[in-house]
């Protein structure tokens, strides 16, 4: 069971964040967790600043105005989830002072709206900075129409891991996501691909013939060694309730985001190792290769152990 104590949301001021407000104060309610909203706004032009005092004022009414809005959407008293808001002037990119509430205050969890895109996939530079730099799993929202009891929940997962700290990860990203998807409709979706790298080489390649039966005998093995590692993960993680297992064909960075489309998953689970940059819990870029095509809900999370580079005053 996934246990959360103290959420940070994290907001930057700008649009409708309803959305995103509705999903933290639902996941809040289900683990009897208080929300800290704090929203950071960049510094005002010296011909401004006389203005500053007004603005936060403003900015302030508009965060709680938000929040009455999402809890009537969600039927929610003030008294069910306990919220504070801040709003705090930002000396820097918004997303390393957010980080730096999450290390002085030690919240657990970050929410915050994902910034608009055009297409409506991917994310904006603060968001991947989020999920790049900060300690604490990150949530980016994205408007999900079905009700909170009905919410789909996917879970990307690599059985292959390369040392103990990838084994840990994945098999805490399928608690995770069981635990998710208990608070929804039950259902989850563990979603895993099988990429023979050296198929398209053998196929393509005119110099060297190989046969297609073995071409064929050789993506078999990889494939049943692939599903024999993921069955023996979700044993060993004792996840237990109703899930699908969906093994994929093809590159993750492009078969994960396809699957999520056509299947209407409202939000994927998926870990990242951020060991430069963000490297990610797949083989060289692919993490980021299917946050670029991603049109859901996302929770990251991170190994045990990690260290943001974000230091606090």
């Amino acid at each position: 069971m996934w246990t959360i104590r103290n959420i940070l949301y994290a907001s930057t001021g700008m649009g409708d964040e309803t959305e995103g407000l509705k999903q933290a104060l639902s996941l809040a309610r289900s683990n009897q967790a208080p929300v800290r909203v704090v929203v950071v706004y960049p510094e005002l032009p010296k011909n401004l600043e006389t203005y500053q005092e007004a603005f936060e004022g403003f900015l302030a009414s508009q965060a709680e105005t938000t929040l009455q809005t999402a809890r009537a959407a969600l039927d929610f008293g003030e008294s069910e989830v306990p919220v504070k808001v801040d709003v705090e002037r930002s000396d820097g990119p918004p997303a390393i002072d957010l980080i730096r509430h999450v290390l002085r205050d030690g919240h657990d969890l970050l929410i915050k709206e994902a910034e608009p895109r055009e297409g409506g996939k991917g994310f904006s530079s603060t968001d991947m900075t989020l999920v790049r730099k900060c300690p604490c799993p990150v949530w980016l929202a994205r408007p999900i129409t079905r009700s909170p009891r009905d919410i789909r929940v996917g879970v990307a997962i690599s059985p292959e891991s390369r040392d103990e700290e990838e084994a840990e990860l994945a098999m805490r990203l399928l608690q995770v996501a069981r635990s998710l998807a208990d608070i929804g409709s039950g259902e989850l979706d563990i979603i895993s691909c099988s990429d023979y790298q050296f198929e398209e080489y053998l196929r393509r390649n005119t110099r060297v013939t190989v046969p297609e039966e073995t071409i064929l005998s050789a993506m078999q093995r990889v494939q049943t060694q692939h599903q024999a590692s993921l069955g023996g993960l979700i044993r060993d993680s004792a996840i237990g309730g109703s899930y699908h297992l969906r093994y994929l064909r093809g590159p993750a960075g492009q078969a994960i985001p396809n699957f999520v489309e056509a299947n209407a998953v409202n939000l994927l689970v998926m870990g990242t190792l951020a060991r430069s940059g963000i490297l990610g819990f797949f083989i060289g870029n692919t993490a980021e290769n299917i946050m670029e095509k991603l049109g859901c809900s996302l929770l990251a999370l991170k190994p045990k152990g990690f260290v943001s580079p974000v230091k606090t005053y």
